[in-house]
């Protein structure tokens, strides 16, 4: 019993009707069309092999626009967040 692995796919020896043979590709293969181009896709990792991989994508990236928008979403919702729970942010300003 392998509790820590996750399951294997069955594997059949099914051949569609009218796949050709000298086609692109798996016609079985399920993939997005970004695939290609990301890291962090593909094998099972571990949680640390993960971060490192999407800490990598990040700092790679070409466009920096995302990344400057991206900190700028993340500050304004802590802000509403801290509003919500009635936090004062009185104590980062001096008098």
């Amino acid at each position: 019993m392998a509790l820590l692995k996750p399951r294997k796919n069955k594997k059949f020896s099914y051949t569609p009707r009218f796949y050709d043979d000298k086609g692109e590709g798996n016609p079985f293969e399920i993939k997005h069309k970004f695939d290609d181009y990301r890291k962090t896709v593909g094998d099972n990792k571990s949680l640390k092999g993960k971060f490192v991989d999407a800490l990598d994508d990040l700092k790679n990236n070409q466009d920096k626009g995302v990344n400057k928008r991206l900190v700028i979403i993340i500050a304004i919702l802590l802000l509403v967040f801290l509003f919500i729970i009635e936090f004062d942010l009185s104590i980062f300003f001096s008098k």
